[in-house]
């Protein structure tokens, strides 16, 4: 076969990073060269996201923009894949409206997807693989890291907590776990390659369960203990499974970096009721204060929805209320949308998209002057900051992040890269920090 190029688009979170990782390592054992460019491409991927309206257009919007270059070079494979693809309506849009996409593949079988292309290239017909369920765990694929010195971590699949609002249980799946002597030998591996820091994912991190009644506290302390390994992070934590045991081992996992993503999605206990996130303002303040309280300066993140059917001005000040109690560091803030397939659908109270978006531009503003004052804290402190590599702001300027996952910007070269260094922070913005190496 000749030599042929490739190009991956991603949308969606860093389950999705991860998978287009493996994905990449599958196609460069297979002879594929990766290019920067998808103009570039013989082959182009787009996998994608489901859970926010804004994504769904963008995919599309992608998907279109193919269509020439499919006319023009009828040997240009155009393959879809994530999220998305495990909704059958999505399906009947692209057979109906983009004929052209060659391969059509989802969350479940990715492991396929070398021999889809093998199919397509030799039968010169469309490929559509949708496993509507997990089944066994793949282990042992490839993957082609994003940095060197960090890697994405699979512990586990899919998600049985069914909130209202959310379409992943239907993507994703059941929750299913992997076994953790492969979740050990994989991180072992990654540390003799030279990895610092390893992000563990699932849809719900403290749901994990592995063999020999293995939660997710004790495959912390497991992996704590692994040589050459220096950072432990995880996504994502829901607040309904998070144990004293998983507190304590922020205390005693020296590796377990001090941060945490905890999403609220509300501060109203009415609207988290109707979300079914079985937990209330209450609740989650009381484990916010444990938390602090364990481990003094940890750094929080969260993501919260607004306007989620039938929020009232009340609900929401209750949500701009345990903002300003608890202070994060971060949140990312969505704008309620509807997902085709969820009980929220189907909910009567669908706020206008005026209230929305003022709603939304109020909250904004208070996470950003709350990151401003808590970022401000940290001139004239020094971090330990893992580098990333070049910023995107330029190629002198470097950037990598804290233990807290605070963001870092200084002036630096390439040597730098993958190292664990010293940075004297000097100045401080809404997002990130500045500071120079010592």
């Amino acid at each position: 076969m000749q030599e042929k190029t490739f190009h991956i688009t991603t949308f969606g979170c860093q389950m999705n990073e991860h998978d287009s990782e493996v994905m990449a390592g599958m196609l460069l054992e297979k002879g594929f060269t990766p290019v920067k460019e998808r103009k570039d491409a013989d082959v182009a991927i787009i996998n994608t996201c489901s859970v926010r309206d804004n994504a769904d257009k963008r995919f599309f919007g992608t998907l279109g923009q193919l269509k020439h270059r499919k006319k023009d070079d009828p040997n240009f494979l155009v393959c879809v894949c994530g999220c998305m693809m495990q909704q059958q309506h999505v399906i009947d849009t692209i057979k109906a409206k983009y004929p052209w996409v060659d391969i059509i593949f989802g969350t479940h079988n990715i492991h396929q997807f070398p021999q889809l292309i093998d199919n397509a290239l030799q039968e010169k017909k469309k490929q559509v693989e949708i496993w509507p369920d997990g089944g066994e765990i793949v282990e042992g694929l490839p993957a082609k890291r994003l940095y060197e010195s960090k890697a994405l971590v699979n512990i586990m699949f899919g998600c049985n907590n069914f909130c209202t609002y959310c379409i992943v249980p239907y993507t994703r799946g059941r929750e299913r776990s992997r076994k953790p002597s492969e979740i050990l030998r994989e991180v072992r591996e990654l540390a003799a390659d030279g990895v610092k820091e390893i992000m563990l994912l699932g849809q719900n991190v403290n749901s994990y369960r592995g063999e020999d009644g293995v939660d997710f506290a004790d495959l912390l302390y497991m992996l704590n203990e692994i040589e050459g390994l220096e950072r432990i992070r995880f996504m994502t934590s829901h607040p309904k499974d998070l144990s004293d045991k998983l507190i304590q081992a922020f205390v005693d996992c020296d590796k377990l970096c001090k941060n945490i993503h905890l999403p609220v999605q509300s501060g109203s206990s009415r609207i988290l009721k109707a979300m079914n996130r079985r937990y209330d303002k209450d609740k989650y303040l009381a484990l916010v204060e444990k938390l602090k309280a364990a481990v003094p300066g940890i750094t929080m993140s969260t993501d919260i929805i607004v306007g989620f059917p039938g929020e009232t001005e009340e609900d929401f000040e209750e949500t701009l209320d345990l903002v300003r109690q608890v202070r994060y560091d971060s949140a990312f803030t969505f704008l309620y949308s509807i997902r085709k397939g969820t009980p929220a659908e189907k909910y009567e109270e669908q706020i206008p998209e005026e209230v929305k978006h003022a709603r939304f531009n109020r909250l904004v503003e208070l996470v950003n002057s709350i990151s401003a004052e808590k970022n401000a804290a940290y001139v004239g402190t020094v971090q330990k900051v893992l580098v990333e590599g070049p910023a995107k702001t330029g190629s002198k300027t470097f950037a990598g992040r804290t233990d807290g996952f605070k963001l870092v910007n200084f002036p630096g070269d390439q040597s730098l890269t993958g190292q664990m260094v010293s940075v004297k922070i000097t100045k401080s913005n809404t997002f990130s920090l500045e500071g120079e190496v010592l």
